[in-house]
């Protein structure tokens, strides 16, 4: 029975790492065999059309977690951290790597993350300042070659004119908005495939893109793309409505 609970992909390593503009590239790795920062940043690369990697991201705008077996108790433990830059978006990365927790700040350390040497790579780098409602689940499940570059050994990302943009409007950091999230997420996955965006935005910290959306009232989910635009006020339990919403069928 034990056996059986760990051969799930209970125990990964996933690594997130946002852009200043609010996107988001991640990865979930149940084999443990990479870091992975090298492989967002070509992946960020190629999908916003970036002169080179943003390496200087890393690790100013990235969170880890990691699933692990302790040898001793046999129990399941968890350590997952975010930078200062990027703690904000608990509520995120708790929906896409699926848990329930409170991310530790990781140390600050002297020299990392000045703001003033980061800012110096904007205008070279201005997509990266943008928001493009961007969340992008990077395939690893390829081994990286062991004696090459790690050039993105999973499945090229790219963007399509007819993928899905959402946006959902929460009030505050909450379990309920979690539990949004983990639903939302889990329908999406299911039932649209890739690809799909999901930006999350919180009206009280910007109200202006709650009046720029004609959001009075949340939870509310906004289907942003492909036209025409529609939302849903209030129920997010209800899977068929979203689906019929979005145009998409529960897959059995």
């Amino acid at each position: 029975m034990t056996t059986d609970k760990l051969s799930r992909p209970q125990l990964f390593k996933g690594i997130a790492l946002f852009t200043p503009g609010g996107d988001l590239i991640y990865c979930i790795d149940p084999n443990k065999q990479g870091r992975w920062h090298l492989h967002l940043c070509t992946a960020l690369q190629e999908i916003l059309d970036l002169p080179e990697p943003p390496h200087f991201l890393v690790p100013c705008y990235t969170a880890t977690i990691d699933h692990w077996l302790d040898p001793h108790s046999q129990q399941v433990r968890t350590f997952a951290e975010a930078y200062p830059a990027v703690i904000r978006h608990q509520a995120v990365l708790n929906a896409i790597f699926g848990t329930e927790l409170t991310w530790q700040t990781a140390p600050w350390q002297e020299g990392l993350c000045d703001r003033m040497v980061l800012s110096t790579y904007r205008s070279s780098f201005p997509q990266l300042w943008e928001d493009h409602d961007l969340i992008v689940n990077l395939d690893v499940s390829e081994p990286a070659p062991k004696y090459r570059p790690p050039v993105i050994a999973a499945r090229k990302v790219q963007l399509k004119n007819q993928c899905y943009v959402l946006r959902l409007f929460v009030a505050g950091h909450s379990a309920n908005t979690e539990r949004i999230l983990q639903n939302l997420h889990e329908l999406l996955e299911r039932s649209l495939g890739y690809p799909y965006t999901m930006k999350v935005v919180d009206v009280l910290t910007n109200p202006e893109q709650a009046e720029i959306d004609q959001v009075t009232a949340t939870p509310t989910l906004v289907k942003v793309w492909p036209h025409p635009i529609r939302r849903i006020v209030g129920d997010l339990d209800n899977a068929e409505k979203i689906l019929q919403m979005l145009g998409a069928t529960e897959k059995i």
